[in-house]
């Protein structure tokens, strides 16, 4: 069980970090508007890349739900982060861009860091937490969205922070109520709050996510995206919810969640592979747009 579910957490990255390449290629072809047109996403489900890419960040969040059944929190949303390396090793076959040594460096820190944590990794239940406890995770995203609309009216690199920062802890709220889902039968999910909380927080999320790489800097915003999504719930998750690693594993699982995050991090232009340009290579060569 345990072993299925770390596959579940890799699969959930290769499904995010692939939909991501299929969307920016999609998002190439479509006619650019002035400002912002909602007719675009018209126009870009309209495009088989697209739609597929949808369709893999659809079965990327199962992924990830089933892991959160029986992993620590630290491990699968280190392993969510990871979905950056896929971008960027799937971009250099797809979008043709090129990878310095540094990020190819990174990519293999993000390997061996998820090696580590699976290995230390134990196995964990459904954390059983009370109805108050999930109603504060609601108000927690309520605030998040206040906060986001807030930083919405920020401006330059400040505002690309505070919005990657609430979409991150939007998709850590994602990642905490998905942990305290108790039953997945269809008439307890509508009781429960715990999946108010996941819609919430996907919702004020993917908005604040959109908002901060239409307005500001890519890189900015995803860094702050992973710092957000990966150490508060992992705080939360061992604090709180009583994650642990495997007797003697703790600085194992430590140093590992420290190179996922760290290469992650290297890897943040790749948030968004339309959106920033790469350097220019030394030859004065352009390369490709990457996230």
């Amino acid at each position: 069980m345990l072993v299925l579910s770390l596959l579940g957490a890799i699969a959930a990255a290769v499904c995010f970090g692939v939909a991501s390449v299929m969307q920016a290629v999609a998002a190439r072809t479509a006619p650019v508007g002035a400002g912002v047109d909602p007719r675009l996403l018209v126009r870009l489900l309209r495009q088989l890349p697209f739609v597929l890419g949808t369709a893999l960040d659809i079965l990327g969040f199962f992924a990830e739900l089933a892991a959160l059944r029986s992993l620590p929190l630290f491990v699968v949303q280190a392993a969510v982060a990871a979905n950056l390396a896929v971008t960027a090793v799937v971009a250099v076959r797809v979008l043709h861009v090129r990878l310095s040594g540094r990020e190819w460096a990174a990519v293999a820190a993000v390997c061996a860091g998820l090696a580590m944590l699976g290995l230390s990794s134990g196995h964990e239940n459904p954390a059983a937490v009370s109805l108050r406890f999930k109603l504060v995770l609601l108000g927690c995203v309520a605030v998040v969205g206040v906060g986001g609309a807030v930083a919405g009216r920020l401006r330059g690199r400040a505002r690309s922070a505070a919005l990657g920062l609430a979409a991150g802890l939007g998709f850590g709220f994602v990642a905490i109520g998905s942990r305290v889902v108790r039953s997945l039968a269809p008439w307890d999910l509508i009781r429960d709050p715990a999946m108010y909380v996941v819609a919430a927080g996907g919702l004020v999320a993917f908005l604040f996510f959109a908002t901060a790489l239409q307005r500001g800097s890519v890189t900015v915003t995803t860094g702050t995206v992973v710092v957000a999504e990966t150490l508060v719930p992992a705080l939360v998750g061992v604090l709180l919810l009583g994650d642990r690693t495997r007797d003697g594993y703790v600085g194992l699982a430590a140093v590992g969640f420290a190179l996922a995050v760290a290469g992650a991090l290297t890897l943040a232009r790749f948030g968004e592979p339309s959106a920033e340009p790469a350097e220019t290579p030394p030859t004065g060569e352009p390369t490709n747009p990457v996230r």
